[in-house]
């Protein structure tokens, strides 16, 4: 048997029902972005693995510029952005030194 959520409770203060209000909204914004997030990430991924290298440097830069906006904003720790920012630029570098 498949068992209900278990329904949220309505905050009693109204700064509560005001923060409940923000979170909603902020999900929302970070919930995008995280989206861009990873489409820039496939994408480059994606050139790579074609092998297009002018395409695939092209989408890193915008890429880059993508992954700090996350991460200045805390959406993905600091770590994280670098991590995934290294390496794609060692695939696309040797992508770059292949050809």
């Amino acid at each position: 048997m498949a068992s209900a959520k278990p329904k949220k409770k309505n905050p009693r203060l109204a700064s509560g029902r005001k923060r409940a209000r923000q979170d909603v909204k902020l999900n929302e914004a970070n919930s995008s972005l995280r989206s861009k997030y990873r489409t820039a990430v496939k994408n480059v991924e994606k050139a790579v693995q074609a092998g297009d290298k002018t395409k695939a440097a092209e989408l890193f830069g915008k890429m880059q510029s993508v992954v700090d906006i996350i991460a200045d904003k805390q959406i993905f720790h600091k770590n994280k952005a670098a991590r995934d920012k290294s390496r794609l630029a060692a695939k696309v570098k040797a992508l770059a030194l292949a050809a």
